[in-house]
């Protein structure tokens, strides 16, 4: 069974008296530890896929499976535990907590929606700074837009999602950096058995991609498959 599955999805968005279409009729299926990118122009509907997909958002119609839950109709409520015991997010501009340190910041998803005792979450965050390669005290007016990134993935991570989305995460960092950040990411995906899916133009992240779909004015102008 696919991680993903989506058929048919549209979603339309009203402005004033129209609708305005941002996806139209998309299918396409993702497997358990994938490292897939979703490219296109601005405006492709990149960032809209990638809202529904982390439930922040629902499809107009079709049909959307994620880690085999239909995802399209879970109320405000479902989608936020769905999200808290399934997904992890890394943005583009980090959307760390600049008064929190880098424990405290990758700390932060546990408090909201674990039941974990203190103890199991200092070793799930300590285990987490190690694998990335920081210290707990470091706050974000310390860090270097790569080491802000990093503690952004050891949050995405830290609570052993199945899956973590990515929009346009090497968008605000240099090229080596970003290649660090990809390998980074690869890596986890290989010790923690993590699906990363990007919404990207970045040409280093298509390179790196062992899945491509290519979005053009709401529609998939590559046939999608099982990775």
């Amino acid at each position: 069974m696919a991680l993903i599955q989506a058929t048919n999805i549209t979603k339309n968005y009203r402005v004033g008296d129209l609708d305005v279409p941002a996806l139209k009729g998309i299918s396409f299926a993702i497997g358990e530890g994938a490292f897939a990118a979703f490219v296109g122009p601005s405006g492709s509907g990149k960032s809209t896929l990638l809202n529904l997909l982390g439930c922040l958002d629902h499809p107009s119609s079709g049909t959307l499976t994620v880690h085999g839950r239909d995802v399209s109709t879970l109320s405000r409520n479902e989608a936020a535990r769905f999200r808290g015991e399934h997904l992890g997010f890394v943005f583009q501009d980090f959307n760390l907590v600049p008064v929190l340190s880098a424990y405290e910041n990758i700390e932060y998803p546990l408090l909201m929606v674990r039941g974990w005792s203190p103890e199991k979450r200092r070793e799930r965050v300590m285990k987490m700074i190690d694998a990335v390669g920081m210290t707990e005290q470091e706050r974000p007016d310390q860090m270097s837009g790569g080491q802000k990134q990093r503690v952004a993935v050891a949050r995405a991570l830290v609570g052993e999602p199945r899956l973590v989305l990515a929009d346009e995460p090497t968008a605000n960092l240099d090229h080596d950096t970003a290649y660090r950040i990809l390998n980074l990411m690869k890596t986890m995906r290989d010790d923690f058995g993590t699906s990363f899916i990007f919404s990207t133009h970045d040409p280093k992240i298509m390179n790196e991609a062992e899945l491509t779909f290519v979005l053009e004015d709401g529609r998939l102008q590559t046939e999608g498959g099982v990775a």
